[in-house]
């Protein structure tokens, strides 16, 4: 059992946690991840006939015998590539007498020791074993025979890694066993995995506090709008606002911070974004509101009796800030679609408990349809209820295409979601026709 990792020195690891952690957090969640990885690969050990090597990049030997102890064997990755490091690593164990191999990453907080047993199990039959991440990469390999080909001509760090590897492995004539499908976490979104796997530690990860509301809201030069829809809700007691913001080059984060929001750097696409907020989120709750919305007065107490009284999730009923007729059956005809189907959309400002948001895994990483997404989920755990108050949001989407052909576009979204169209792919053809 091979544990690929770095050591955790501030500024050089997990660089891309940076924006949203700073360095010396970013470190902590390295050596939090690794420790993590190792005690599981540790627990496989303990009832089996197996070697542990971790091999590092970055610091020495001494420093990581002392961040992660003396009980295994440290060696540093050599390579320039991660198929070079890949190559390196099989290549040692198979030339010093193993007869099986497995690789594995150290930011998978998902990995327990059944997928190992499996892993190392199915290797008695495949000749390759893969973990796929959700990514795109693979968190595991493993391998009965070295097969230093299989890791040439990847295109290592993309979103194809995996399937092209799989593809790699067909082509030597490999038999291939797949694992389930888990996170990495390589990206501020990916800290929603996180928070439902691991315990705060060392300040890394925010600890949740009783009875704090945290509203997340998704910008991406939104300076025209931002400051309204932030002054009706920043300042008021047991209330944390979180903008994570997608990448503007506006006034967006300057408002947001002179408001009093904290702001979140994010990778944009709303799913990342409110995912990255939720992620650094101290609340019990969370509350996520399009940056274009207002939320109604008192809301703080009809999020709390709603929860309260049973619901797995809410939303708020929708009002639309322009008085032309057809606007209003569109308001109806959210209402009664959220009402009696338990079907809201994220202009409605969407809540749930934190513990059960982080529970399911938080919002997809998608740029379009991630709140259909996540209340399908919450459906079947109970029922997703409507505050009557109503928050008020812009009409400027209905009006720049006119309202009957901004209301067809949406419909087919909907429609080519549900008949499995990717939501990337609905993205860019939402985005042509606006």
């Amino acid at each position: 059992m091979i544990v690929f990792s770095r050591y955790p020195e501030p500024g050089v690891t997990k660089t891309r946690m940076i924006p949203a952690l700073g360095a010396e957090r970013a470190a902590g969640l390295q050596e939090s991840l690794t420790k993590r990885t190792l005690a599981v690969a540790s627990e496989y050990r303990s009832g089996h006939s197996c070697d542990l090597e971790v091999r590092f990049a970055g610091g020495d030997s001494t420093r990581m015998r002392n961040a992660f102890g003396t009980d295994k064997e440290y060696r540093s990755q050599q390579g320039a590539s991660l198929g070079e490091r890949l190559i390196d690593a099989f290549a040692v164990a198979f030339n010093e007498g193993a007869t099986r191999v497995v690789v594995i990453g150290s930011d998978c907080p998902e990995m327990d020791p059944t997928i190992l047993d499996e892993a190392m199990r199915a290797l008695s039959h495949a000749d390759v074993v893969l973990g796929p991440a959700i990514d795109g990469g693979y968190y595991l390999i493993g391998l009965n025979a070295n097969q230093p080909g299989l890791f040439q001509e990847i295109d290592w760090g993309g979103e194809n890694v995996f399937r092209q590897t799989a593809r790699k492995a067909i082509q030597l004539r490999c038999k291939v066993h797949c694992l389930q499908t888990l996170s990495d976490v390589d990206y501020p979104e990916d800290l929603v995995v996180c928070r439902h796997c691991l315990d705060p530690i060392d300040g890394v990860l925010p600890l949740t506090r009783e009875g704090l509301l945290s509203v997340i809201v998704p910008t991406l030069n939104e300076e025209r709008c931002i400051e309204q829809t932030l002054s009706r809700i920043v300042g008021h007691p047991n209330v944390e606002v979180i903008v994570a913001d997608g990448g503007s080059k506006d006034a967006t984060i300057e408002i947001s911070r002179r408001m009093g929001a904290a702001v979140v750097p994010a990778n944009p696409g709303r799913g990342r974004q409110m995912n990255a907020g939720a992620a650094l989120a101290s609340g019990d709750a969370l509350l996520f509101l399009h940056a274009d919305t207002q939320l109604p007065e008192l809301f703080h107490q009809h999020l709390r009796t709603t929860l309260e009284q049973g619901a797995v999730a809410g939303a708020f009923s929708l009002r639309i800030d322009d008085d032309r007729w057809g606007l209003r059956w569109i308001e109806h005809g959210v209402n009664f679609r959220s009402r009696f189907l338990g079907r809201p959309y994220g202009d409605q400002g969407l809540f749930v408990s934190a513990r059960r948001f982080f529970e399911i895994g938080g919002f997809p990483n998608w740029p379009l349809m991630e709140d259909v997404e996540l209340c399908r989920r919450l459906r079947k755990q109970g029922t997703i209820s409507l505050v009557e108050a109503a928050v008020t949001t812009s009409a400027r989407r209905w009006l720049r295409l006119g309202i009957l052909k901004t209301t067809l576009i949406n419909q087919l979204c909907i429609a080519g979601f549900g008949l499995g169209i990717p939501p990337d792919t609905l993205h860019r053809w939402y985005r042509s026709r606006r």
